[in-house]
């Protein structure tokens, strides 16, 4: 059975399954999943709790083992498996398989995973993990929805937060919800009556948004200059490595110029689409000429081949990828000892 995180508590509330997965790179709303499958199964009874950190192969016997033996505390008990990563090996699925097709009413297996790619979606171990469990898949809260995600927040704590106080909080702890509930409960703690204010958020909420490259990406196929330029600075500061950026900002090129040439179907516009709207409107206008020769640069300039200073010319690629007019530089020279 497939669930989200929104669905899981509704489901709890009429039946507990034998196993669940929980996946996902979101931490705090994987983490709340765990915790209510966990709530759930005390209320059931399980009181006991089994912990296994999977890392290697021979990690499984024991967790067949421990399975396998009668509990020495309690009737029931929960056994929880943590796995560092989705590809399990040929030993985690048989494991797995065997522990799910033989089901006992004593014993609930909760499987905590990072995010499944796609192919890892498809194997064996997780199609009979949905045949006899629940599987909850965990994403991360886009950009657009991080300020409708907030109000609900604020609205279960008792806050009554103005549309420019959540626009701030939004701004400031994108990318990290764990900091963006925190802050809430802060709030909850600090604000009179229960009222925020954009004033508010101003002086007690810190700057604690984190980014990759992908939103950098999707704030550049978009045409959004102040986010793109946002993100930009947030992974300098973080120490992204400009190659890194650089891939992204080429993508996101590349991104358009299959939206001119008519390509929709591209592999890596999925989840995307919003952003691929925006620049189907943009593409036919783009000086894609200009844009592969400031990409060039910031290629040149990363590797030491021409002066420069990298992240310039990420902030100027950027800046022309999204559509704003820059500044043209005279070009520039090789590096002292650089090969050209």
């Amino acid at each position: 059975m497939k669930l989200t995180p929104d669905s899981l508590a509704t489901h709890l509330r009429d039946r507990l399954l034998p196993a669940y997965l929980i996946c996902g790179d979101e931490p705090l709303l994987a983490g709340e999943a765990a915790d209510a499958v966990r709530e759930r199964a005390r209320a059931e009874g399980f009181t006991e709790r089994e912990v296994h950190f999977v890392e290697r192969a021979s990690d499984w016997d024991e967790v067949r083992t421990s399975a396998a033996s009668l509990s020495l505390f309690a009737a029931k008990r929960m056994v929880e498996i943590r796995l560092p990563s989705a590809r399990i090996g040929t030993a985690g699925a048989a494991a797995l398989r065997e522990l799910l097709r033989s089901p006992s009413g004593d014993t609930l297996f909760l499987i905590l995973s990072p995010r499944l790619e796609r192919e890892a979606q498809g194997a064996d171990w997780v199609r009979e993990l949905e045949a006899h469990g629940g599987w909850v898949q965990v994403w991360p809260v886009p950009q657009e929805r991080l300020v409708a995600w907030l109000r609900a927040r604020s609205r279960k704590l008792g806050l009554e937060a103005s549309a420019e106080a959540l626009a701030e909080l939004a701004a400031r702890t994108e990318g990290n919800l764990l900091a963006a509930h925190q802050e809430l409960m802060q709030l909850a703690l600090l604000a009179p009556g229960g009222r925020v204010s954009e004033t508010r958020v101003l002086e007690d909420v810190a700057d604690r948004a984190r980014f990759d490259v992908f939103q950098l990406g999707e704030a550049a196929l978009a045409g959004e200059t102040s986010r793109a330029l946002r993100v930009l600075g947030g992974l300098r500061a973080e120490g992204t490595e400009p190659t890194l950026v650089l891939w992204a900002l080429i993508r996101a090129m590349r991104d358009l110029w299959g939206s001119r040439e008519g390509v929709v179907n591209a592999p890596s516009w999925q989840r995307r689409s919003a952003a691929r709207a925006q620049a189907a409107q943009r593409a036919p206008g783009m000086p894609f000429a200009a844009l592969a020769a400031r990409a060039t640069d910031a290629d040149r300039v990363i590797k030491g081949r021409i002066a420069g200073i990298a992240w310039d010319e990420l902030t100027l690629l950027a800046a022309e990828l999204c559509g704003a007019r820059t500044v043209s530089a005279p070009r520039a020279t090789p590096a002292p000892g650089a090969r050209p």
